[in-house]
This record gives C-alpha cells, structure tokens and sequence, in this order.
C-alpha cells in the first residue's frame, strides 16, 4: 500500500501555522510528514522561511504518531555536517524514533547566504558522500576526527545518542546521484515520477528500500482560484532540479518562469477539488514503484481547508485506488 505524507512547506507558511498545520495533519490520518529547509523561498509570492529544525522540534513535540523527515536538508554549506548529525540526533530522541534524515546536494538559492561560490554538480556530490560518511560516524557513537578533501572534523563526539538513529535518505535527479543513494543512503528520496531513478537506485544497492516521492497539488473548491494560487506560488517548479538548483535568488526563478502561463501550470499540477484529478496525478509515482507520496498544497493560507478535505475526500479516494 502506497503511504500518503503531509508536506510542511516552510517556504510558504510561518513557524506556528507550519506546527498547527501538521498536528491537524496527523489528526485528518496521513502517513507521515516531510518539511523542507530552505533559507529563501522560490518566489517571492510565498513570502516565508523560517528555519526549518526549530520547526521540528516544535512539531515533535506537538505530535504523537506523524513521523517527521526533512525534505531536504544540504549538509554541506549553511550547515557542517558535523552539526547536522547533533540536529539529527535530538530530534529522533524529541520525537521517539520518528525521524528521517533527508538530504541533498543543495541549491544555490539557500547555500549562497554563508559566501564560499556554488561548485559544479560532480562536487557537490562530493561533498555529499563526504558529510554522509561524516554523520555516519558520528551516529555510530564515539570521537570522531576527520581530515578531508571538503571537511575537517576535530575530536566529535555526540552526547545525546537515540538507540536507533534516524535512517538517512537521498535526494536524487540523476545517474550520478542515484549510485550515491544506492550505496549510502536508507531510502532514496525524488520529486519526479522517473522509474530509471528508481531502476538506477536499485542497480547501485537500493533493492528493498524505501522510496519516497513528492508532488504539489492545489486544491480549492473554486479551480481558477487554484490554478492562480498554483501559477502565482509554484510555477518555479517544472523549473527541473538542474535548473533550480543553480539559481540564486526568488528574483532569479522569477525572471526564469516569466514566460510560464496558467495553463502551462494547471497542465501539470492538479488543481480545484476533482479528487480524480489528484488520484491521477499520484497515479504515476505508485506506478513507478514509489512507496511513499508527500503532497504538497499550495498556499500557505489554504492548509486548514485542504486537509478537512483531506480527512473527509481525498485520503479514502486514495487510499482505495492505491491499497
């Protein structure tokens, strides 16, 4: 059966409603719940970050059963990875085991802020491989010092340690990313419904794991006003992560989507209240073989209403096309 999760998208909502939006998140019954870590939103129409791990353990905290996951966090530039572990680490003993550690290679949107360029891909990747290795050793308990190519690490050593650690999952867009994930990672983690990302990951060590995936939607009972929402919030996305991981600022996806209509938004993001329309929309991603899907609704101010529909429509429609 394909899990349904909740997407705290920090991007477009403050701290407190993020917090009171996946309480009611856990009470409506989805699966689970991803938030993503960004220190700039895509477009300046969303209007939010806050940070993400304050986030966190305040949900963890208001929660009972929801597990919790970021979605992703960079390990690499705004954060050492040395210091993500310590993050980590609390908030699986906050949460009592629900954690998930996603991470990613980053985008320049979020990682310019603490200076230092934005290197090709093949290092990020890099830098990646390094970190996770990093946080590994760190989960494992112990002094850890480290001398390598992107991070030093002197004499480390985590306190406050879980019995399990939180597993560590990958974000991949490409062959090179999905033999990463393959080799190191406990899940693999992809917002494009692409069955060779999955095939690639399998190949590379990935058999049996979990697999989760990511797809906005925009519900509202009138369709226009959705597709506006869509089309005023979230046109950044076809963007593809090639792109959207090189550009610097909300102005920069602003420039780069002036051209991307309503319609060329409503083509590929569900919108208005058909729950059919969003039973095809996830329809490819269990068909890819994802075993977890995250939705994302659109607009921060339409959280409480998308979840009463939610809880009353689109989770039994789901659920029943994809037991």
């Amino acid at each position: 059966m394909v899990q349904i999760g909740y997407t705290m998208m920090t991007e477009q909502t403050g701290p407190r409603d993020l917090v009171d939006d996946v309480v009611r998140a856990e009470e409506v019954g989805f699966d689970f719940s991803v938030t993503s870590d960004h220190y700039f939103p895509w477009l300046r129409a969303q209007g939010h970050s806050p940070y993400a791990w304050s986030v966190l353990g305040a949900a963890a905290q208001a929660t009972s059963r929801i597990p919790l996951m970021t979605y992703v966090t960079c390990p690499t530039f705004r954060y050492h990875p040395a210091v993500v572990a310590q993050k980590a680490a609390t908030l699986q003993l906050l949460s009592q085991g629900r954690f998930r550690l996603g991470l990613g290679s980053g985008e320049n949107l979020n990682e310019h802020v603490v200076g230092g360029g934005w290197p090709s891909v093949d290092v990020r990747h890099e830098m990646l491989e390094e970190a996770i290795g990093i946080i590994r050793a760190l989960f494992d308990g112990g002094h850890v010092n480290h001398r390598g190519t992107h991070f030093d690490v002197e004499s480390a050593k985590l306190w406050d340690l879980p019995d399990q650690p939180p597993p560590i999952g990958v974000a991949v867009s490409g062959e090179q990313s999905c033999a990463l994930a393959g080799h190191l990672a406990d899940l693999v983690i992809a917002t494009e419904p692409d069955p060779e990302l999955l095939a690639s990951f399998d190949r590379h060590g990935g058999q049996g794991k979990p697999r989760v995936g990511q797809l906005p939607v925009s519900y509202d009972p009138d369709r226009d006003t959705a597709v506006h929402r869509a089309h005023e919030q979230f046109r950044w996305f076809g963007g593809g992560w090639k792109v959207n991981a090189e550009l610097p600022h909300p102005d920069s996806f602003a420039g780069a989507t002036q051209f991307v209509t309503p319609d060329d938004v409503a083509g590929s993001i569900p919108c208005g209240d058909d729950p059919d329309t969003f039973v095809e929309a996830v329809r490819p991603f269990a068909e890819a073989g994802f075993t977890e899907i995250a939705l994302v609704q659109i607009g921060g101010d339409a959280q409480a209403d998308f979840l009463d529909w939610s809880a009353k429509t689109l989770l039994p429609e789901l659920r029943a096309a994809f037991a």
